[in-house]
């Protein structure tokens, strides 16, 4: 099987109609629930619009990008059995799973949010993403710590 050949839904994935922009199609098919595409890119774009009054000196769409490049994680720790025990090997994350990975903690993370509309929750995670705060940072960030404390597993990883 070759590595790099796109599967049929990412060859498929048309961009965004506002920004064009195939990264904010993934998630907004990732917000999606129950098919409703048209709500999801109207609770999207409310949310940059949002995103846009707060940080004011970059455009909303680079703000978004950059959020999900802070979000992305490099290692990750993979369960690995060797010799009747079980370990936990620090390993480098596929660069499809880092994205995947990070649009499923920040949507995670604003879905957690109670007591607000759902683009309000979003907006707010996506600009705590872009300063490096917030639930998703604190997801990514324990996933460095976990690959950290067992980096001492690290030579199982040729397995």
């Amino acid at each position: 099987m070759a590595k790099n050949k796109p599967t049929k839904s990412v060859a498929q994935l048309a961009p965004d109609p506002k920004f064009g922009s195939k990264l904010l199609s993934k998630f907004t098919n990732c917000v999606m629930e129950r098919g409703k595409k048209a709500v999801a890119y109207r609770i999207i774009y409310e949310a940059l619009d949002l995103v846009s009054r707060r940080v004011k000196d970059k455009p909303s769409i680079e703000v978004f990008e950059q959020a999900l490049n802070n979000i992305k994680p490099n290692v990750e720790v993979r369960s690995r059995r060797v010799g009747g025990s079980n370990y936990q090997v620090p390993m480098p994350v596929n660069p499809r799973r880092q994205q995947s990975l990070a649009i499923r903690w920040i949507i995670d993370a604003a879905r957690g949010k109670k007591g607000r509309p759902m683009a309000q929750k979003l907006a707010g995670e996506i600009v705590d993403a872009f300063n490096r705060e917030g639930a998703a940072w604190t997801a990514r960030e324990n996933i460095h710590k976990m690959a950290e404390a067992n980096k001492a597993f690290a030579h199982f990883a040729w397995r």
